[in-house]
């Protein structure tokens, strides 16, 4: 079949899971007059959606017999896969022609297994996982890495369009999965050299924020310096990106170079620290807190 924008008036949006990034994603959708069903394990996160005129189903699967189009965007990959491949999934309950679009991290091989179920049931199945955190959800200026077929991928845009601006197809399923690993391997070593020029600065005596105007837009410059480190310097260790998902994230990262046989000691380095920070009890707090290691 050709596939043709999915998006239409009277399509239903099904999104699964409505956390930090999930709620500003999930109400970019309803602000444009779609109608969005939402599941959440945790119903009170999923509250001001349906506040404004969300509506709440119980479980996965009455989402999946309602929507055209879902979204999911849940925690880890065991989260994913009970999600999609669960009794009470969405490949059991939904629809022949429905669309999912993962924006979950997860593992390549999952998303590369979800495709194929989806396939055999006549159903469509996008990896899509995304960076810029919480502001980047909050503004609709997520990056979005796609893998899957092309035409679904084309027919899915609109809808990746509302919530992100970068978006851009990268290939097969599992690609998009593959290609969020680079993004965490490149944030994982620039995390570590953001805290520690933060810390450098204070020791010697200068105003972090004074150097942070001549540091961010010079040759230095990185999202994790504009926006991580003038949280740091506020002391502000919230999460806009939780450390248990950084870090979830880093291992799939670490097998997968693994399996390519690739050396990742910059990423290792940085699991090492992040592994740490948990075990302090800073899982649920925000990447920026690895500048805590060194008070």
């Amino acid at each position: 079949m050709v596939h043709k924008n999915v998006l239409h008036s009277n399509a239903v949006v099904g999104f699964i899971g409505t956390g930090v990034m999930g709620k500003s994603m999930a109400g970019h959708i309803l602000s444009k007059g779609y109608k969005v069903l939402v599941y959440t394990r945790t119903k009170e996160k999923a509250a001001e959606l349906v506040e404004q005129g969300a509506v709440w189903k119980q479980s996965v699967a009455e989402v999946a017999q309602e929507a055209s189009l879902v979204i999911t965007m849940v925690g880890y990959p065991y989260d994913v896969e009970e999600v999609y491949l669960g009794e009470n999934g969405l490949l059991a309950h939904a629809n022949e022609g429905t669309h999912f679009i993962d924006m979950t991290t997860s593992t390549p091989s999952l998303a590369i297994k979800i495709y194929e179920a989806a396939k055999q049931k006549g159903m469509y199945s996008l990896d899509a996982p995304v960076s810029g955190g919480d502001v980047g959800a909050k503004e609709a200026r997520l990056a979005i890495m796609v893998g899957g077929d092309r035409d679904v991928f084309e027919a899915c845009k609109p809808l990746l369009e509302i919530v992100g601006q970068n978006i851009v197809y990268q290939g097969q399923a599992g690609s998009g999965q593959h290609t969020k690993m680079c993004n965490q391997i490149a944030i994982a070593s620039n995390m570590i050299g953001v805290a520690e020029a933060m810390v450098y600065a204070k020791k010697s005596g200068l105003d972090p924020e004074t150097v942070l105007k001549s540091i961010s837009t010079g040759a230095a410059g990185s999202w994790s310096l504009s926006n991580l480190a003038p949280r740091m310097i506020a002391g502000n260790f919230e999460p806009g990106f939780f450390i248990k998902h950084f870090i979830k994230d880093m291992g799939i990262a670490l097998e997968e170079a693994k399996a390519m046989g690739m050396e990742t000691p910059g990423l290792e380095l940085a699991k090492k620290m992040y592994d740490e920070l948990a075990e302090k009890g800073e899982e649920n707090s925000g990447t920026q807190a690895i500048f805590k290691l060194w008070e």
